[in-house]
């Protein structure tokens, strides 16, 4: 007994050991959202506890059967409760249950007491590979408070001046909050050819903890999956690997890693850095939510590949359907993540089939199911619409060489850009002949490939092809830990000073560029200084170790992986700044007078405004508005329509070409130029217009607008007006007399004749309002008015939080 227990001690202590810097997350998570009143970040991580993260875990656990470590279950597990969620909002929506995650708990104790159980193996995490990746979560939740949290302004002035992207977003949230099947919100509401997972998590969340959308949008659910990628990529690294070491080495990568191009000449520009620390992958939930999702797939495909011994075929069903939820959700999500997916499973299917004489039947139905779920997308999520993707072979260099100023250098700019995208690869060398054969090695290597080649043989008005290499960041990672991960224990030593080596060399070669670069074509002078004092250092440190042939691989490899550990902090020195706009794109005053619309109108309401450039009297109208959409949550007629996927597909001039139906144009801006009383009523029963938001800063109000319709608010240059329906022409008909009753001569009117409620409304409630039948109301003053009830034309939706 004595020694039995001696035995189970160093396992409990290593297992307390390990728990003890757990509290570092929920630390990082407030500090990183301290902007914010704590109610908000406690109410995230509590709906995230109780209905994601143990939901999520029980179902992980249940079909996949566990992957070795608990640690690791309970991250990839979270990952997957999103899935479901992703996939079980829609579905309550549709039956008006705006709540439906909240049954995620009942479903998945459910399964957990049916399911039988299968008990696998398991090791626990050790303390120092816990303590490491807690270390990249807290570099992480730095980076945050330093810039993630300030390239999206929310409050202030700043926040009247963000690009089209921000509103976007938020327009896309508010749809899906309180519409299904959603519609295009800023633009005569057609049908969303585009893709709208991401923000189910955010609705969802929303409805549950009433959380503002904007903050979920811009600050909680980003920072919440760039936190999953981090835990996702070192649980992934602990699969591959089968050690705990990839933890830490994964988590680090992720954080600090990255390519070469984050050189001072690129990262003014943003674009280029790819990984999950980069603008695009803050300002583009779909790119974000994508990455968490495929961190799963990527372990149900390693687990299915592998053939896991004694695996039942009811095992392999459950197995495939974790990977069917999972290929359903990223379908959902971004259309860029598949194919990057599809391709290295294509490839490690040929591999195997011909490797192994037969043909591989698991790899063969996950590309089936990858195929159904992309053609079932294209034809009833996107409806059909094209791809605005081309064939265009070098057509983004010379996009980049445009943005950086012109210039005759597109091939060496082309040369550094993919060196810089291949560069994490490398890592791949260290991987062991024996375990080189392995399907995953293949699986990800040539999905590292096929991203770089989708963005470098294809175009897209907007770069949306660059977003293949940001879902590659994730394959170069977990290739980079494989092979830093499969070194022997005394070589970590050796590897952490090459590291050092390859740090120290990109940055001299990017402190050395703006001092010696003064014309457009000298864009790969940094990165030559960089592989000189590179190659110098793996010289002179392989000489005085004089070891074997592994050891010059390993300092070979290091030094040039540490050569990519440099855009996080790059961009902690550069990316301060927020990119807003040097004019306000949002209205002064516009931000409260879309509120005011959300807490006084119903779900369906709809909104008619004379705003459609992104900035007010420019010489050249971009229609890329949507703020109104986004903080009202309501649909408005026609605002911007500068996504040609998102509005209409039958635009003959591009993405900046005129709306495609001009009566309804003409129609919406007349009422801001020429009111009349019968064309505030085609708008109001034609179209639905139930309110109107003019910006003075576009045009001045008509003298008799607020004659025909009310004035309920006015700030700064913005008014909105409420449209009610007209007054009858007898409002009160003389009644005839039935036979043996006693006539009245008057009558009292009563809130049945009047059209307005005896009860109050409580502040910030959202009601159906009722007509007035004796026209508009004066206005008393030009302030926020009493929200007067009134009945909307349409049946109103689920009331939002």
């Amino acid at each position: 007994m004595i020694r039995a227990g001696r035995r189970r001690a160093p396992g409990r202590g290593k297992r307390t050991a390990a728990l003890v810097s757990l509290p570092v997350l929920p630390l990082a998570w407030f500090v990183a959202l301290q902007e914010h009143p704590p109610w908000m970040p406690a109410a995230y991580l509590g709906y995230l506890l109780v209905v994601i993260v143990i939901p999520g875990t029980m179902f992980w656990r249940r079909l996949t059967g566990g992957v070795g470590w608990l640690s690791a279950d309970v991250i990839l597990g979270t990952a997957f409760g999103l899935a479901v969620e992703a996939l079980l909002y829609p579905l309550g929506m549709v039956f008006k249950m705006p709540f439906a995650a909240l049954l995620m708990p009942a479903l998945a104790f459910g399964m957990w007491r049916a399911l039988p159980r299968r008990t696998l193996p398991e090791r626990p995490t050790p303390w120092w590979s816990m303590a490491g990746m807690m270390v990249a979560v807290g570099v992480a939740a730095a980076w945050f408070v330093r810039v993630g949290s300030q390239l999206v302004p929310l409050d202030g002035p700043d926040a009247l001046r963000p690009n089209s992207d921000t509103p976007h977003n938020l327009a896309l949230a508010g749809e899906i909050t309180h519409h299904f099947p959603p519609k295009v919100p800023y633009a005569d509401g057609g049908w969303l050819t585009s893709h709208w997972a991401a923000y189910d998590h955010i609705a969802s969340t929303h409805w549950i903890t009433s959380i503002p959308l904007d903050v979920l949008t811009h600050r909680m659910a980003p920072f919440a999956w760039i936190l999953l990628t981090v835990l996702g990529a070192a649980a992934v690294g602990m699969l591959l690997t089968g050690r705990a070491v990839a933890a830490p080495i994964a988590a680090g990568l992720v954080v600090a890693g990255g390519d070469l191009v984050a050189w001072p000449w690129a990262v003014s520009d943003r674009v280029f850095a790819d990984g999950p620390f980069s603008l695009g992958g803050l300002t583009n939930p779909p790119q974000a939510f994508s990455t968490v999702l495929l961190l799963p797939l990527i372990a149900v495909t390693t687990v299915l590949l592998r053939r896991r011994a004694g695996t039942t075929r009811a095992e392999l069903f459950r197995l495939f359907v974790a990977a069917g939820v999972l290929v359903a959700a990223l379908a959902l999500t971004k259309a860029t993540t598949l194919p990057v997916y599809a391709t290295g499973l294509a490839v490690a299917w040929i591999y195997l089939t011909v490797r192994r004489g037969r043909l591989n039947l698991r790899a063969l139905v996950l590309g089936i199911g990858v195929a159904a779920a992309y053609t079932l997308t294209f034809f009833f999520v996107l409806r059909g619409a094209a791809s605005s993707v081309r064939f265009d072979p070098g057509a983004t260099f010379e996009s980049l060489a445009d943005r950086m100023g012109g210039g005759s250098a597109v091939t060496v700019i082309a040369v550094v850009v993919v060196v810089g995208w291949a560069m994490p690869v490398i890592g791949a060398l260290l991987i062991k002949r024996r375990v080189a054969r392995d399907p995953m090695v293949v699986f990800l290597l040539a999905g590292f490939v096929a991203a770089v080649l989708g963005a470098s043989l294809l175009a897209d008005r907007g770069d949306t092809q660059l977003f293949f290499v940001r879902t590659g960041f994730v394959f170069g990672v977990l290739l980079a830990t494989w092979g830093l991960g499969s070194l022997e224990r005394r070589q970590y030593w050796i590897a952490g000073i090459a590291g050092a080596i390859g740090v120290a060399a990109i940055y001299w070669g990017r402190h050395q560029t703006p001092r010696t670069c003064t014309s457009n074509d000298c864009f790969g002078q940094g990165l030559a200084v960089a592989l000189v004092i590179a190659v110098l250092g793996i010289g002179v440190f392989g000489l005085v170790l004089r070891g074997s042939r592994r050891t010059w691989a390993v300092i070979a490899v290091a030094v040039l992986v540490g050569t990519t550990v440099s855009p996080t902090v790059a961009s902690v020195r550069r990316f301060a700044n927020p990119p807003l706009t040097s004019y306000e794109s949002i209205a002064p005053g516009g931000i409260e007078a879309a509120r005011f619309i959300r807490r006084n109108s119903g779900s369906n309401d709809r909104i008619a405004t004379n705003i459609h450039c992104h900035q007010a009297r420019a010489s050249h109208c971009g229609t890329g508005s949507y703020w109104i959409a986004g903080y009202a949550e309501r649909r408005v007629l026609v605002q911007g329509w500068a996504y040609q996927a998102r509005v209409d597909d039958t635009y003959p001039a591009g993405v900046q070409g005129p709306y495609w139906n001009q009566d309804e144009l003409r129609l919406n801006d007349e009422v801001f130029s020429n009111p009349s009383r019968q064309l505030i009523e085609t708008l109001r029963t034609t179209y639905g217009v139930q309110w109107l938001l003019l910006d003075e800063r576009v045009s001045a109000p008509p003298k008799n607008l607020d004659k025909l319709t009310e004035l309920r608010f006015q700030l700064g240059t913005v008014r909105v007006y409420q449209i009610y329906p007209p007054p009858p022409e007898n409002p009160f008909p003389t009644r005839t007399p039935t036979p043996g009753t006693p006539s009245s001569p008057s009558s009292t009117p009563t809130s049945q004749t009047t059209g307005f409620p005896t009860g109050t409304q409580s502040p910030g409630e959202t009601q159906p309002t009722q007509p007035s039948p004796t026209g508009p109301l004066p206005t008393t003053g030009t302030f926020p008015t009493t929200p007067i009830p009134t009945q909307s034309t349409t049946t109103p939706g689920p009331t939002s939080p």
